[in-house]
């Protein structure tokens, strides 16, 4: 009678050193139901493992390089292939989303802190201060059903919103509500970001309430998408503070020269960051209107700076439907040829629609300007 050939054993530390896993992490998995030994001798306790065994814990080793949770490595190990990279995939989008927001968080606490601290400390009452002249519009555009735009100029708030999705017009008056309260706040450049830090905070869970309640999921990711895009600036008296996220853009002319203060959170944008893609190209990219950062259902975090202000700055929040239709040099020309604020923002959305109108379109122009 032949017996039975009995599989491959290994010790657990030819185990560890195979798998590149600690035999203390081993023996932790155990415990956790995590990864098994194959045998335990009765007498010393000692833990074997099989051969076949190797790849599940190269996984579990790889998985924990990656910086996933135990609980979550134990659901992924006994998937299928298939359904086990989807969930990887899932994984390393949250972590780049979190890694990406992190960064642009380290970038502004380095930019805030390397700026020699200003003494303005005069809350924006005082008569020897600069003030704002002011004028929003939207438009539909000559294409589009419907409206998603949200445009909104105040005494001291300025926001240009761009909804998408099947809630995307009230995502984005959310958005700019959650802001509006800034208006009636005594602020300063000390306190602006502070306040406005919050206030985004405000607008994200609006957002997320609308993206979440009012609209029901049909399981596809395109068309469940709700969010918006936000570009805002509150006025404190002597400087601007901005917070951006999206693709809508903030412009400053300022001595005839029109610069773009905003940084696009698209993939065509990340493309040109990284040297793989022309501005040119980007203009025919199939895929040019494809966000990377918005306000949506995940927590994402806006770019937040302040700029100091000039009089005789003029400042211009539009959505993409103006960048999108007009060239900048067209743009500045209207700038700089067109006084008054209402009567500029009216000839930007006339530019937009005399060359078609394809996109929802809106502007806010804000002038500094010395007290009368």
């Amino acid at each position: 009678m032949t017996r039975p050939e009995m599989p491959e054993m290994l010790t657990i530390g030819a185990f560890a050193r195979a798998c590149r896993l600690s035999p203390k992490a081993l023996r932790l998995y155990d415990e956790l139901d995590l990864l098994r030994p194959a045998r335990v001798d009765p007498d010393t306790g000692y833990r074997y493992y099989a051969a076949e065994q190797l790849e599940q814990a190269r996984l579990v080793a790889w998985l924990r390089r990656l910086g996933m949770p135990l609980a979550r490595i134990q659901q992924v190990r006994v998937l299928e292939p298939p359904a086990a990279a989807q969930e990887i995939r899932a994984f390393w989008a949250r972590v780049e989303a979190e890694t990406a927001a992190r960064r642009d968080l380290a970038t502004f606490l380095v930019d805030h802190l390397s700026t020699p601290p200003r003494k303005d400390t005069t809350p924006m009452t005082g008569t020897d201060l600069l003030e704002l002249r002011y004028a929003a519009r939207t438009d539909i555009g000559l294409v589009r059903a419907a409206n998603q735009d949200t445009a909104y100029a105040g005494s001291r708030v300025l926001a240009v919103a761009d909804g998408f999705g099947p809630g995307g017009a009230q995502a984005g008056t959310a958005a700019v509500e959650a802001l509006k309260f800034l208006d009636a706040e005594p602020l300063t450049a000390g306190s602006v970001l502070n306040l406005l830090e919050d206030a985004v905070q405000g607008a994200a869970q609006a957002v997320r309430d609308v993206a979440g309640t009012e609209y029901g999921k049909t399981g596809d990711e395109v068309t469940d998408d709700v969010g918006t895009t936000l570009t805002a600036m509150v006025w404190t008296g002597s400087r601007l503070a901005l917070v951006h996220i999206g693709d809508s853009r903030a412009y400053l002319l300022r001595d005839g020269e029109l610069f773009l203060i905003t940084h696009d959170h698209t993939l065509v944008q990340s493309l040109i960051d990284e040297g793989r893609l022309t501005p040119e190209e980007a203009e025919t990219h199939p895929q040019r209107t494809l966000l990377r950062k918005a306000l949506t259902s995940t927590p994402a975090f806006p770019d937040l700076r302040l700029h100091d202000a000039q009089a005789g700055d003029r400042y211009l929040l539009c959505s993409d439907g103006l960048t999108r239709a007009v060239p900048e040099d067209t743009i500045r020309h209207l700038l700089t040829t067109t006084s008054d604020p209402d009567a500029t923002t009216a000839a930007l959305v006339e530019a937009a629609n005399a060359n078609g109108g394809p996109d929802n379109v809106s502007c806010v122009v804000a002038d500094v300007v010395r007290p009368m």
